[in-house]
């Protein structure tokens, strides 16, 4: 059974301001198989957040080649990367991106509302992704009434609720404290052990180094 999930070869990416076109990933290519745990590193403005968003089928390449889990995803439709997004890929943000006037029920429950899945199978769902952040007590609360390590864990419950292949996180302990972030990566690593794919962008070393291979970017191309 073949165990690679992303196969990238060539991958470009500009984006034009104003009259200029900035060129950000110049000609990567990446392997990643099922089960690894990968950590981006670069300075700002090395093109980290961009190749996470191709990756995780937010945004597309310019040139090159992006087969994912055995589909060629360079250059589809619209559609068709909200539809593997809503099935294959987890996302966790620094600044959690949780909607506020929401519940966390609501919010955790979010990737399933362009599905199919039955109400009381998103419910049971939602509240197992919950209880698994530990957070069985705050389904009915808003984010305003959490902690930062709280929302963060909110974050994960929604990425996680979908049993996606993929984990995408970008900076997920960025707005934490030190402890809390260990508790964040904890839960991540935890997941990773379960068979998830894991690929994390980071500027801490520390965080990066629970990361089983570590990939440097330096003016759009790995180093």
């Amino acid at each position: 059974m073949p165990t690679s999930l992303i196969e990238i070869s060539d991958l470009t990416k500009s984006y034009t301001l104003g009259s200029q076109s900035v060129s950000v990933l110049k000609g990567l290519a990446i392997h990643v198989e099922m089960g690894d745990f990968i950590a981006v590193m670069g300075p700002s403005g090395s093109g980290k957040s961009t190749l996470l968003n191709i990756i995780g089928c937010l945004d597309q390449l310019d040139e090159g080649r992006y087969i994912l889990d055995g589909m060629n995803v360079s250059h589809a439709s619209d559609d068709t990367l909200s539809g593997i997004r809503s099935k294959m890929i987890g996302f966790v943000f620094q600044s959690f991106n949780l909607i506020h006037h929401m519940t966390v029920f609501d919010n955790v429950s979010m990737p399933f509302l362009y599905s199919k899945t039955g109400p009381d199978t998103i419910r049971k769902k939602t509240l197992a992704a919950i209880g698994d952040v530990g957070l069985s007590h705050r389904v009915r609360h808003k984010p305003v009434e959490l902690s930062g390590g709280e929302m963060q864990r909110v974050a994960i419950a929604r990425a996680l609720v979908n049993d996606p292949k993929i984990i995408i996180a970008d900076e997920p302990t960025g707005n934490l404290d030190s402890a809390t972030g260990a508790m964040i990566m904890d839960m991540i690593e935890r997941q990773n052990q379960k068979g998830t794919t894991i690929i994390l962008v980071t500027h801490d070393p520390s965080i990066a180094s629970r990361a089983g291979h570590t990939l440097m970017l330096q003016d759009g191309k790995f180093i």
